[in-house]
């Protein structure tokens, strides 16, 4: 019943990161008047007029930026069911061990923000992606005296996702430092599941921007990257889509000869037990014989599939997470001037890599 788990996860992450701009003030040592800093016209931000008269150089108040994304992370699954043309479920939490699952993303992101205040920046997300997870998996059953290892495989399920969503960025200034926090919220549609993915993404960063001549300006920033996926996910795919005939066939084979000697096992280990020994394991054995026979059934349903493999599908339902939901992040942005701005970002540590790169034009409002 292989790759019947691949079917794994299609988990997708929606990342969108800093507003991207950051509100200065010169220090005392550079105190400029307001004059210096020119008029300001714009309607927003809200609190904006009295911002630019305390000396705050604002960005523009509007943006839209389009950025890149590639982002790998380890997942955990648990609570794995699976069924066949739509037939019954299996509940396979007891005989499969997950060895590795990696879901890996590469997505494009349009953004629109808007400075509300000039503390919070909102923006919107849209967003295409290709993505694929890749799950390394095991089947096995208990016989009397350990574990029968019925088959192992290795399946990689690609897909493709829209992602429509919008974010909130507050963001103050500490000694001389900037403080952001990002959230956002998104919701990507994956044809292969059955309702929409949800995601909640959280990066509080610390930064510092530099100034320089004629508008230009380096900011730099260390942070952290949370992401909170919903646990549940229920869908259909194709058993073409993860399997070739030819190699199923051959893991099926394999595997009834495994359950056949676990099988075996499990009655030679039962019929050396003494009347009191068998009274003491007789739930050892009930589990050894309930999984045995699970797994038999799922293989015949997983033979009778790859019989007509064109027109069969895996129906499936699972619970997972993030193996760890926080990693770490160091970023910089450059601003050619109050319109353009270049954004780099990577995260590392924890199980999940990620870049992102970006370009931005600002205009008033």
């Amino acid at each position: 019943m292989p790759k019947i788990i691949p079917v794994t996860l299609l988990v997708l992450f929606t990342y969108s990161g800093l507003s991207q701009v950051y509100t200065n003030k010169p220090g005392k040592k550079q105190q400029v008047n307001t004059d210096t800093l020119g008029p300001y016209d714009d309607v927003l931000p809200i609190l904006g007029r009295k911002a630019h008269e305390r000396g705050f150089d604002l960005p523009y108040s509007a943006g839209i930026s389009l950025n890149y994304l590639f982002q790998e992370s380890s997942i955990i699954i648990n609570n794995l069911q699976v069924g066949f043309n739509k037939g019954d479920m299996y509940n396979l939490d007891n005989i499969i061990r997950f060895n590795d699952a990696t879901a890996a993303t590469n997505a494009f992101n349009f953004r629109p923000d808007i400075w509300v205040f000039p503390f919070l920046n909102v923006y919107g997300i849209f967003s295409g992606s290709k993505s694929s997870t890749a799950v390394d998996f095991s089947v096995n059953v208990p016989n009397g005296t350990g574990y029968t290892e019925v088959l192992t495989a290795k399946t990689k399920a690609e897909f493709q996702a829209t992602t429509v969503g919008f974010g909130l960025t507050p963001t103050f200034g500490v000694a001389g430092a900037f403080v952001a926090i990002d959230m956002n919220f998104s919701w990507s549609d994956i044809p292969e599941l059955s309702k929409p993915a949800y995601v909640f993404v959280l990066g509080p960063r610390v930064g510092k921007n530099f100034r320089f001549k004629k508008e230009r300006a380096l900011a730099v920033w260390v942070g952290g990257f949370r992401v909170d996926i919903n646990s549940r996910t229920d869908g259909s795919i194709p058993l073409s889509s993860l399997f070739d005939s030819g190699e199923l066939a051959g893991k099926i084979e394999a595997g009834y000869i495994r359950l056949d000697e676990a099988q075996t096992n499990l009655d030679n280990w039962w019929s050396r037990l003494s009347a009191s020994e068998k009274k003491q394991n007789a739930t050892k054995y009930a589990v050894a014989q309930a999984a045995i026979t699970k797994a038999g059934d799922v293989l015949n349903e997983v033979e009778s599939s790859n019989g007509r493999i064109g027109n069969s599908t895996i129906e499936y339902s699972l619970d997972k997470r993030q193996e760890k939901l926080w990693n770490f992040v160091l970023g910089t942005q450059y601003q050619l001037n109050k319109s353009f701005m270049f954004r780099v970002e990577a995260g590392f540590l924890g199980t999940r890599n990620q870049v992102i790169a970006g370009v931005q034009y600002r205009f008033g409002l």
